[in-house]
């Protein structure tokens, strides 16, 4: 078929039907492009693999956008995943996200674990329940993909404990959680491979300076988002040297690993809320634009590509060089800024994190104490006014009783009257 065709476009010329020369040309390159374009946007894929079977991984973020292909993917080489919630284990969507990922996975050991990342609070709770146990559990990885972001063009929020929100939950809410944890992460045998992996984002590059209070009338969600980005590469930094400086029992090395990880421009929820603006004529906008955001932005399965790559490249555990690498497209690249090594920023930060965060929780315990007192003191006052209610009503009650028992008897005296007056 092919060798008669062929024939026939030589001898007798192109049929009526095909595109001219050039206009094939002009549209196979178009494509050509734009798959090129495409390959290219959608980054490196990780070669990296290991079977995962008992490991325990900590994480937050698991449940939406590359959190979510990251918890399949750990979870299908056999891992333990404890999923990090700001939902109850006993949410109607928590249910049945465990439960079809366990199925998906035919893995069982995937649980759920309600921690509020708006919370110093929860996240003691959480962090100390589980470095109270006797011996120490197992940890084999810190998976930090929560994060949150403001959409262009709204207002300044702050949590229930007075934070500013992305810089709680993008930054001090892991600083807390990793403070806290750093026991148990010490505790771990000299032979277990541990890694904390910290996604982040090249927006960072552009965040205003970490030695600069970011006052209320310079904020902005952008710098905001980029700021407290930054803040986590920093303590990144820091706590890998933390952990290094550690003199185990047994004087070996630590084997524990601080990992950065960007996984680019990435099409998740968060992405789509910030490009929205987190209105209707937004989302209207972004779903109008989507061929432009498919072609340039990554899936959230290439996404978790480098996050996968992290946890699982051999290369990048104990024993093979310094921890507080940053990973981009499967590979370890430089920072883009010098001050993410900065020791100095890094310790002010560490004070002033610790600082806030100690001020934060006496402030939230005295609040707690004054407001158990009050509800203790409303529980008692509706217990006297109950007791109060049930002596009234029990007198009530005799009252009647009196009562009705004074009405017999004068009913029983007329009757004997009346009796008595027949006979007379």
């Amino acid at each position: 078929m092919p060798i008669p065709f062929l024939t026939s476009l030589v001898f007798d010329g192109a049929p009526p039907w095909m595109p001219k020369p050039w206009t094939l040309i002009k549209y196979t390159s178009s494509i050509g492009a734009l798959a090129l374009t495409k390959w290219y946007a959608s980054g490196a894929t990780n070669t990296a693999d290991k079977t995962l079977h008992g490991r325990v991984i900590l994480m937050t973020g698991g449940t939406s956008g590359i959190g979510t292909v990251t918890t399949y993917e750990l979870a299908k080489r056999g891992a333990q995943i404890v999923l990090l919630t700001h939902q109850s284990p006993s949410d109607p969507f928590l249910v049945e996200f465990v439960e079809d990922m366990r199925e998906r996975t035919e893995n069982q050991f995937i649980y759920a674990e309600q921690v509020d990342l708006s919370s110093l609070h929860s996240i003691r709770l959480f962090a100390t329940r589980w470095i109270d146990n006797q011996p120490p559990r197992r940890l084999d990885a810190i998976i930090l993909c929560a994060a949150t972001m403001t959409p262009p063009g709204s207002a300044r929020t702050e949590t229930l404990e007075g934070i500013e929100s992305a810089w709680m939950v993008n930054y001090l809410a892991n600083f807390h959680l990793l403070s806290i944890l750093s026991p148990a992460i010490k505790a771990q045998p000299f032979d277990r491979d541990v890694r904390i992996i910290i996604p982040t984002c090249s927006s960072y590059i552009s965040a205003p300076p970490l030695d600069k209070m970011l006052e209320k009338k310079d904020w902005s969600p952008k710098r905001a988002y980029a700021r407290s980005k930054l803040a986590l590469m920093v303590f990144a930094q820091a706590f890998q040297k933390h952990l290094d400086a550690y003199k185990r029992p047994d004087q070996l090395p630590m084997n524990a690993r601080v990992l950065l990880v960007d996984p680019g421009f990435t099409r998740t929820p968060g992405t789509m809320r910030w490009l929205s603006r987190g209105t209707i004529w937004g989302l209207f906008v972004y779903i109008l634009l989507y061929p432009i955001w498919w072609l340039f932005l990554k899936s959230a399965n290439m996404g978790a590509q480098s996050i996968l790559f992290a946890v699982m490249d051999s290369s990048l555990g104990p024993g093979r060089g310094a921890g507080g690498k940053l990973i981009k497209e499967c590979i370890t690249v430089d920072c883009a800024r010098k001050d993410v090594h900065d020791e100095k920023i890094a310790k002010t930060l560490w004070e002033a994190s610790d600082k806030l965060i100690e001020t934060t929780e006496k402030e939230q315990a005295i609040k707690r104490a004054k407001a158990r007192s009050e509800q203790e003191n409303k529980e008692k006052e509706a217990k006297v006014a109950d007791q109060k209610e049930e002596i009234e009503a029990l007198v009530s009650a005799i009252a009647k009783g009196k009562a009705k028992k004074a009405q017999k008897e004068k009913a029983s005296r007329d009757g004997k009257k009346a009796k008595s007056s027949g006979k007379a």
